[in-house]
């Protein structure tokens, strides 16, 4: 249990600041243990308050040496902690006045990696959502908006680079080998985008010419090993930045724009003011290190947290339950961004796939939450799949409900609403309802619902008068706090196909259903059609509609809206797996359909489809998102019927998938990652994934083959993941190749071992407890920890051994962890929340270690809050 009882915060309770600090001025004199911060806030009382009113300030884990209010050191009878992060100065207090505070910290052991610590030898700040109250005194709330004047000084032999927020307006050399450097934002912005990075850092710069012909200076900061990996980072942010201005014409508002890139982060990435810290996980990218998907998480990052600048800066949240404004717009924001850079279907498969995998499973789970929660014990707990990846889709759905040009409507009056304020979700919604004059009162359940909810269709076409009819039903499953759920607006594109030839008997609709039931009707249909439903994924939600096996492999090839075709494949691929599932439960043999295979074979042999199309065409549902389709989670059924199908497809396609294999080698120079070679890469890598399933001899040498000779590190991860699960001498030979090429990088040392957490073999569990121990392994640094301990979570069969020791082995992970991160902890025991889903074996075993785990003394309020929600369920 922690220390002091948690306090949970309910957005019902909100109530605006009785004071606002307007202005700060800090003054940080670096040192590695007792870095001194001085701060002047000036202070207003607000109208609505009494000059009896209190003034409270958060602060946590510091050692404060002076307070004063107009140069006037207060007396211990006037201020007083009345919580262990909250500190009142009690009235009568003036209109307005200047609070000065001196406090002393600690960055070199600040191991939460929020508020100020070190990194690598360097300072640095991570202050969303409440790590400003680890730095000094302050209103660490979303909705006190502040400018901020900043001087830092530091030892200019080991920290020669002095950063922070807006522009540098002076520096200089001061006595003892120290010197200074002055910068001021101009904007007001809340604390959590304050940052402060001092070190020695390599760089690149670049500038960028607005629309109104400003020029921008731009510099992208890392450790100076790491500058050769900048390149693709500059180039992302140049596009993001012009891409801002064509698709919602924003302009960068200051006269500098820096990132750094930063080894401890519990984050990707952060978009302070004018000075982004990011991950180096998100911004270190050569063709020797990064894969292809690296590349393009890259890209995408780099402009979500330079679209923050307007959507998260210039209009900030009014209190932190609601992030889904800031977050879910801003993920929409990067999603149309990299489907413009990049391949529009290709996305759009890639942002569903990760909805079904991570967001779902969490709808159905005891922590399930709306978009915009309504309480929180912490805050950090909930940057989650859903505020982000379901928020994103609840944006999705108005511009598909308004179009394009009607979104935009809705954008530009936001903005000049709400330019420099701090708002809320009903604001957003209030500027898409007035700029195109339509009632989305109903909308708002998005917002206050949980919950995934289920689309049922029914067709019925009449010959003689040539009428179709379509009845959509939605229903809703009960979550936690929330047995009964209220119609949700679901916006459906349809599209009615021909089933001779394919083509449309009509225009595409867009149907929209706010009813539980509603039937729509079509005339003039001139014969019994194939419906295309939930194009291009129109909402969040899971379909229901029983269609034949032939009707989707002609979906699978005929459907002019590609993310249905993939759709339809998918939906192959599960039926397929579920019904494996029943026989292996029910003890019989395991089948696979002639008509499966004739599907697969003709995708395979597919010359007009795009290739990285073409490879997630033929790739099989997440296990996580087939959990989704059972009632009670069987691992050992999935896992056998997943393996089986892999094999059986592959031993009936074994020619046609090494011929596409070697259709598409590259050179090993020059490197490409233009969309033709990714898609290429892409596809070859997805047949050698279906060969080595087949674990034979000849697919392992194919595997060490391609890992030895691969001239790009998404070629050498693809082999060397399939040859961690072989259990022959060509696997140790592939894993010690990769780690001769990983030695001395830390993230290629990442995917090393995560390779090897993921990895299907018998001693699974073994193998990763002894990577605990390796040399190159820091339990400190969260990118370590995720590559070992949490991707072991997702090994399903392993980690979910019959016997409960994955279980184990966790929590003792996450209690180890808990001790010092917080933030890393809580997410890893979150890989605990859907135990109910299980077979009662699992279940008891789970449960018994979150138990375990809750009766620690001085577990973290973050620790705590996931694993009580998780057992009250």
């Amino acid at each position: 249990m922690p220390s002091a009882p948690p306090v949970e915060k309910f957005r019902k309770d909100y109530k605006a600041p009785d004071y606002n600090v307007e202005q700060v001025a800090l003054t940080f004199k670096l040192q590695e243990s007792t870095t001194e911060v001085s701060a002047v806030l000036k202070v207003k009382r607000a109208d609505a308050a009494t000059d009896s009113s209190s003034f409270f300030l958060d602060g946590e884990d510091l050692v404060l040496n002076k307070i004063s209010i107009d140069g006037a050191e207060l007396d211990k009878g006037k201020y007083t902690w009345v919580q262990e992060d909250l500190l009142e100065i009690k009235g009568p207090l003036p209109a307005s006045f200047s609070l000065e505070t001196v406090v002393t910290i600690n960055p070199k052991e600040n191991f939460q990696l929020s508020g100020l610590y070190m990194s690598s030898g360097m300072y640095c700040t991570q202050c969303e959502a409440e790590g400003f109250r680890r730095i000094t005194l302050m209103q660490d709330r979303p909705d006190v908006m502040a400018t901020y004047k900043v001087r830092i000084e530091a030892d200019k032999a080991t920290a020669p680079i002095l950063l922070s927020n807006g522009n540098l307006t002076n520096s200089g050399v001061l006595d003892s080998g120290l010197h200074f450097a002055e910068w001021e934002d101009p904007f007001p912005k809340p604390s959590y985008l304050f940052a402060v990075v001092a070190g020695d850092l390599g760089s690149i710069e670049d500038t960028f010419t607005t629309k109104s012909n400003r020029t921008v200076a731009l510099k992208i900061f890392s450790e100076h090993r790491n500058v050769d990996q900048l390149d693709w980072a500059m180039a992302s942010l140049k596009k993001a930045m012009k891409w801002d201005e064509e698709a919602f014409g924003l302009e960068y508002d200051l006269d500098v724009f820096h990132i750094v890139a930063v080894n401890d982060f519990n984050m990707g990435a952060m978009e302070n003011k004018s000075l982004n810290v990011f991950n180096t996980s998100l911004i270190l990218a050569k063709p020797s290190t990064a894969t292809d998907g690296d590349y393009e998480a890259i890209q995408g990052v780099i402009g979500h947290e330079y679209f923050h600048n307007w959507t998260g800066n210039r209009v900030t949240c009014r209190d932190w339950f609601q992030l889904t404004l800031k977050e879910g717009l801003t993920v929409f924001r990067d999603q149309q961004f990299t489907r413009a850079m990049t391949s529009e279907i290709v996305k759009r498969i890639n942002d569903v796939r990760v909805l079904r995998s991570i967001q779902f499973p969490e709808d159905s789970g005891p922590t399930a939450h709306p978009i915009r929660p309504e309480s929180y014990i912490a805050m950090d707990n909930f940057y989650t799949p859903t505020v982000y990846r379901k928020g994103a889709e609840v944006i999705r759905m108005y511009h598909t409900l308004l179009g394009e040009q009607g979104f935009r409507k809705g954008m530009d009056l936001y903005f000049e609403r709400h330019d420099g304020s701090a708002v809320t979700c009903d604001d957003f919604r209030a500027a898409m309802s007035d700029a195109n004059g339509v009632n989305l009162d109903q909308f708002e359940r998005w917002y206050t619902q949980a919950g995934t909810p289920k689309l049922n269709v029914k067709k019925e076409y009449d010959a003689g008068s040539k009428t179709l009819k379509i009845t959509l039903e939605q229903s809703c499953k009960g979550t936690p706090g929330q047995d009964k759920k209220e119609p949700f607006h679901i916006p459906v594109r349809l599209g009615v196909l021909s089933a001779k030839s394919g083509k449309p008997l009509c225009a595409e609709s867009l149907l929209e259903l706010k009813e539980d039931k509603k039937t729509f009707e079509f005339a003039d249909i001139a014969e019994e059609p194939v419906l295309s439903v939930l194009r291009g994924y129109s909402a969040p939600v899971k379909l229901e509609f029983d269609r034949s096996e032939e009707e989707l492999a002609f979906l699978m090839g005929h459907d002019d809206d590609s993310f249905n075709r993939w759709e339809a494949g998918q939906t192959l691929f599960t039926r397929a797996i579920l019904a494996n599932v029943a026989a292996f439960q029910a003890g019989n043999k395991m089948g696979l359909s002639d008509a499966l295979v004739e599907a697969v074979r003709l995708t395979l042999a597919g010359k007009d489809i795009e290739k990285s199309l073409q490879a997630m065409t033929l790739t099989l549902p997440s296990l996580k998102a087939l959990a989704e389709e059972l009632d009670v989670v069987d691992v050992d059924a999935l896992v056998a019927s997943d393996k089986f199908l892999r094999q059986s497809l592959a031993g009936s396609l074994k020619e046609e998938l090494r011929k596409v294999y070697d259709a598409n080698v590259l050179p090993k120079e020059p490197f490409r990652n233009d969309a033709e070679a990714v898609g290429m890469r892409r596809i070859k890598n997805t047949c050698l994934q279906y060969l080595a399933a087949l674990k034979d001899e000849e697919a392992a040498e194919l595997c060490l083959k391609q890992a030895k000779s691969a001239g790009c590190m998404t070629d050498l991860v693809a082999a060397t993941n399939c040859l961690a699960s072989f259990s022959t001498a060509a696997r140790d030979e592939g894993i010690e190749h990769f780690y001769q090429q990983a030695k001395g990088n830390d993230l290629v040392l990442c995917k090393w071992f995560t390779l090897q957490a993921l990895a299907d073999t018998d001693d699974a569990l073994k193998r990763v407890d002894k990577l605990l121990s390796h040399p190159d392994f820091n339990v400190k640094n969260p990118n370590k920890c995720r590559s070992v301990i949490r991707a072991f979570a997702e090994n399903l069969e392993y980690f979910h051994a019959k016997d409960g020791s994955g279980y184990k082995w966790l929590a003792d992970r996450i209690q180890e962890i808990d001790k010092f991160n917080p933030q890393v902890s809580s997410r890893m025991m979150g890989c605990f929340s859907s135990f109910r889903r299980f077979d009662e074996g699992r279940q008891a075993l789970m449960k018994a270690q979150l138990e375990r785990m809750l009766s620690t003394e001085g577990l973290s309020k973050d620790a705590f809050e996931i694993a009580s929600k998780s057992i009250k369920g």
